[in-house]
């Protein structure tokens, strides 16, 4: 790519990395609904279910990541950019590869923060509920909390590397970072084991009647009952607008509805949006995980209440309802 390709009109451009993803996506088309236009959209594609995310939105120009972030190492900066919203990473976690993750994910992250920080860009960035691993020290955004975290997972750990680094510069008053919780809805078809248990579970009811679930390997959780914050993709894109509108709210936050609700939960909600009865079958966890598995998380909100942003959530039921409708019935349709 040559600088060249940075070339834009009078308005200012905004930098989306991930933006044929799931939460970059469906925030890109939120962008446009809020009448910003001139977007580099920096991915991979790698996918053609993916980057059908990218169906009627507008942006300026498309770059893979690995050309991009070569460009910025180099020097060869797009001039009058606005803000960047870092929401590219792999969030496989299942992923072990430890040198692929600190450099997709931590030192990727770190090059596009000392360039935005130093040329005064606002910089949003995805961080993840995985760094709070199995939720034994709690679900608090509070920074003083985040070097006792532990997470369960790499992923979670070349999270977690990041936001320690913001913090040993003392940098979080100057970015915002997004702890997201478990988001599902459109837009996530192309993410293969990683997609939400709705979309699963949708496929095993339309191919053989019912929904399969973990058992429980602890005592105080009976089978399907361990729970998640489970926030839908539309309110996730609702809180952002509201960061991006009051851009003097700085830090680390977490983006979850401050509700645990349990896979039973989920589970009869897709089952009440097709009008069905309820069919659960428990199955064993696969080994490799067992000692991963978070059996509890819930976002704590406080901090994000307390910083003005306020919303309204929708209910699990009702957000499934318009997933499974609206979306999964209507072939997969993206937001």
């Amino acid at each position: 790519m040559g600088k060249q390709q940075f070339k834009k009109p009078h308005n200012s451009l905004i930098i989306l990395t991930g933006g044929a993803g799931f939460i970059g996506s469906c925030w890109l088309m939120k962008l446009n609904q809020l009448g910003y236009h001139h977007i580099l959209v920096v991915d991979e594609d790698d996918s053609v279910v993916k980057m059908n995310n990218l169906t009627n939105k507008t942006y300026t120009d498309f770059i893979d990541k690995t050309d991009f972030i070569k460009e910025i190492k180099t020097g060869d900066y797009p001039e009058d950019v606005a803000a960047i919203f870092h929401i590219g990473a792999c969030s496989s976690t299942m992923e072990t590869d430890v040198d692929f993750l600190s450099d997709n994910n931590t030192e990727y992250s770190k090059i596009l923060a000392q360039w935005a920080l130093r040329d005064n860009i606002l910089f949003y960035y995805a961080s993840s509920a995985a760094t709070y691993g199995d939720g034994s020290q709690g679900y608090s955004d509070d920074e003083v909390e985040i070097p006792g975290l532990k997470p369960l997972n790499l992923y979670g750990q070349s999270k977690q590397l990041f936001d320690l680094w913001l913090l040993e510069n003392n940098l979080t008053d100057k970015i915002v970072g997004f702890k997201y919780f478990n988001v599902y809805g459109p837009n996530e078809y192309h993410k293969g084991e990683m997609k939400s248990l709705v979309v699963k579970a949708y496929q095993q009811i339309k191919n053989d009647g019912q929904i399969r679930l973990f058992k429980s390997y602890r005592p105080e959780y009976q089978a399907g009952e361990q729970k998640r914050d489970f926030v839908y993709i539309k309110d996730v894109i609702e809180l952002m607008a509201k960061f991006f509108h009051q851009p003097q709210i700085k830090g680390i936050y977490n983006i979850g509805t401050g509700q645990a609700r349990s896979w039973n939960d989920l589970a009869k909600a897709i089952f009440a949006a097709l009008k069905l009865k309820p069919m659960i079958e428990y199955i064993e966890m696969p080994e490799q995980i067992k000692d991963k598995y978070q059996y509890f998380t819930q976002a704590d909100i406080s901090k994000l209440q307390k910083a003005g942003i306020k919303h309204q959530f929708m209910t699990l039921e009702e957000a499934v309802a318009d997933y499974v409708q609206n979306y999964l019935e209507k072939g997969f349709a993206t937001l």
